[in-house]
């Protein structure tokens, strides 16, 4: 056991659209291509599709599956524009900008910034608190709730990770839960396997 690093468990990590290929490299900067602005990255040139600002849209979706399986700035890209479309003190825009600022946070950590890590996991635990989640809706779409996953991401931010040695460009998780809709009454965080991601 390693004292005072956190060991990312193994575990089943689900696609919520399987039919969509992910990028080819989980994009670290200054590593690989910018992703939109240099002629070699993965989304150059791709134009956004018009999207809606819900729970239930299949950009939503997409951003869990780029986050569960570690392509965080990507998870950050797909967050954002929902977050930019989203009705102005709207608690889904909150949350929006809280994941946004936990897939920053995942970046950094992958980085190996300490530091942006944890403020960027702070940021972020203080806009999923504020939010009222009496109805459970956020709850229902994450797996979890926003108060959990603000635990969760201070957490993982909080510890450095114990990560091991990877191709350039391939993604990496770093947090220990995965984000999807409730199972039942457990969250996907929360169901473990000793298969492989």
């Amino acid at each position: 056991m390693v004292t005072g690093m956190m060991i990312v468990e193994v575990m089943q990590r689900p696609r919520l659209l399987p039919q969509r290929s992910f990028p080819r490299y989980a994009y670290l900067p200054g590593r690989m291509p910018h992703p939109v602005r240099d002629p070699a990255g993965h989304s150059y040139r791709v134009e956004p599709a018009p999207i809606l600002p819900t729970l239930d849209s299949d950009e939503f979706a997409w951003g869990s599956d780029l986050f569960n399986h570690g392509y965080y700035w990507e998870a950050h890209e797909a967050w954002e524009g929902l977050w930019q479309v989203a009705g102005r003190g709207a608690p889904l825009r909150t949350l929006f900008k809280g994941l946004i600022l936990v897939s920053a946070a995942g970046v950094k950590i992958r980085e190996g910034k300490h530091a942006a890590a944890i403020r960027h996991a702070g940021r972020a635990a203080a806009l999923l608190r504020r939010l009222n989640t009496a109805d459970h809706t956020f709850e229902r779409a994450l797996g979890m709730s926003p108060a959990g996953l603000a635990e969760h991401a201070e957490a993982a931010a909080g510890t450095p990770a114990a990560l091991q040695a990877t191709v350039l460009g391939q993604p990496q998780p770093v947090f220990d839960f995965i984000l999807g809709p409730s199972s039942g009454d457990r969250p996907i965080g929360l169901q473990k396997t000793n298969g492989h991601p």
